[in-house]
């Protein structure tokens, strides 16, 4: 993601990442700075691994801060519930089958920060995802995969809100 540029992301993935930031601010912050005075409190810092381990992890804590600042000041929020059409873009499920194999896939198209192998939501961006973008239900997508190249045939193309999805 370079700097300048908008972030689609979906209302809930916005709310995510903001649910992180704040936990980050409110609570990690803190404990962290707790730790460091301990490991301070230690004596030789030089030679204290505990103090070394929880400035590192301080630091990490404040480049994720700044890190979702960027993504939260960048984001483009997308409702795929109040979009429609017949054609795969951002937000869409997309059912496919593997003209290969015959299999059935499913794949949700969201923002790379919402990207979830698990619950088969893909980054827009994704090779796989990027094959899909406008195509149309009968449409096969040529797809380069590591095992070669896959012909996936869009079977249906449907507009929902993730959230609902993450509350089972």
């Amino acid at each position: 993601m370079s700097g300048s540029d908008n972030i689609p992301m979906t209302p809930h993935g916005l709310q995510k990442l903001k649910d992180e930031l704040k936990h980050l601010q409110s609570v990690e912050r803190g404990k962290i700075s707790r730790e460091i005075e301990v490991a301070r409190a230690h004596g030789d810092l030089r030679e204290n691994a505990e103090y070394h381990a929880a400035k590192e992890k301080q630091s990490h804590i404040e480049g994720r801060i700044l890190t979702l600042g960027d993504w939260i000041a960048r984001s483009e929020v997308i409702d795929p519930s109040k979009l429609g059409g017949d054609k795969v873009i951002f937000g869409a499920t997309v059912e496919l089958v593997d003209t290969e194999n015959d299999k059935t896939i499913s794949y949700r198209l969201v923002g790379e920060t919402e990207a979830d192998l698990k619950k088969r939501w893909i980054a827009v961006t994704s090779p796989v995802a990027r094959a899909l973008i406008g195509k149309k239900v009968g449409d096969v997508a040529t797809v380069q995969s590591p095992g070669g190249v896959r012909e996936l045939e869009v079977v249906s193309i449907s507009f929902e809100d993730p959230q609902e999805e993450t509350a089972s």
